[in-house]
């Protein structure tokens, strides 16, 4: 259990005129902005012995106290689920997340999810948000397999949202699409929630925030193909988006590509996989505390090589390189938000 935490200082006289919540959230840069403003509420910030209020000016000067309480158990249960980690060290778990495990627990999923696994797996957390569960960094689709990091203490989980959010980590996945795309292409929208599909998302609109997809071809069959992508920014469903409006939705993609029957083998693939066909398969990025750069690369899981399995079987040439080849495709600059397709079509 981490031990509460009371610290005790003056506002200096630069900080005259700013608002308390944002004085503190810059003062402890470990903390999240929503984390300070519940503190706040809760009544464990005093200026001059009186509970803070969050858009208090401050004068310079003031006499503040913050208090932070020890970690209260996690509301979800933890539960033992089986559970791969592809590492671990005191601040953070890199996860390889099996197909059909939901992330974070939620209307529907009560149970059974990775947060359960990890409360019962992980012995050290030091709390997150005041509570004894896992940060959730990032965040993958419930069918969507692969690496996936998760924060064991709060300064982590502010580093690696930081590094996300600035694009200072390489994240590369494959995918099984239908059809044979050009053999590689940038895909840059901007990117936006669908207008009339409201679960739904499309890079065809005219505001949105930029949305980049790099991807290159490593095998093609018959009515389908494996592709690398890189994903150099992290909108939700961005590939299966990208890669359906370009006319390649992956196999298996009831939301994006239902349209689509494929014939022969990529039909028995398709069969076979029965989830969308996308993989996160390496990540790399620097530790939050070290700055000593992590690759990790998650094995690919046996419905995915059962299914490449099916497509070689009746590939047209076997001189495509395996998918298990070791240098990714290169990282292009994100850029800004205008709209291309690159060599999509």
């Amino acid at each position: 259990m981490v031990a509460p935490d009371t610290r005790e200082f003056r506002a200096p006289p630069e900080a005259r005129g700013e608002r308390v919540d944002q004085y503190l959230a810059r003062a402890f840069p470990a903390l999240t902005r929503s984390r300070i403003h519940g503190l706040i509420e809760a009544g464990h910030v005093l200026t001059d012995g009186q509970p803070a209020k969050p858009a208090r000016r401050l004068r310079g000067g003031e006499l503040l106290v913050l208090h932070i309480p020890a970690p209260v158990p996690a509301v979800p249960l933890a539960e033992e689920l089986p559970l791969a980690l592809l590492h671990e060290d005191r601040d953070l778990v890199v996860v390889d997340k099996a197909a059909g495990m939901v992330v974070h627990p939620g209307a529907g999923h009560a149970s059974g999810t990775l947060v359960n696994a990890l409360l019962h797996r992980v012995k050290d957390l030091a709390g997150v948000g005041g509570e004894l569960r896992p940060g959730i960094v990032h965040r993958l689709d419930k069918d969507t397999t692969g690496c996936l990091v998760v924060a064991k203490n709060e300064q982590a989980l502010v580093a690696l949202q930081k590094a996300f959010k600035t694009r200072a980590v390489e994240k590369t996945y494959l995918a099984l699409v239908h059809g044979v795309p050009p053999a590689e292409g940038r895909i840059e929208t901007l990117y936006g929630r669908h207008p009339i599909h409201r679960q739904r998302f499309t890079g065809k609109v005219k505001e949105g925030k930029s949305a980049v997809t790099v991807y290159r071809v490593l095998e093609a069959f018959e009515g389908a193909a494996l592709v690398e992508v890189d994903l150099l920014t992290g909108r939700t469903h961005q590939i299966r988006v990208h890669l359906s409006e370009a006319g390649h939705p992956l196999l298996c993609d009831a939301l994006y590509g239902a349209g689509r029957k494929p014939k022969g083998a990529a039909a028995q693939a398709q069969e076979r996989l029965g989830r969308q066909a996308l993989h996160a398969w390496r990540l790399s990025f620097a530790h939050p505390r070290t700055g000593k750069v992590l690759k990790l690369e998650a094995p690919i899981p046996a419905d995915l090589e059962a299914a490449l399995a099916l497509l070689r079987a009746t590939a047209p040439s076997p001189e495509a390189p395996p998918a298990t080849r070791k240098q990714p495709a290169p990282r292009k600059a994100a850029g800004g938000a205008k709209r291309t397709t690159g060599r999509t079509r």
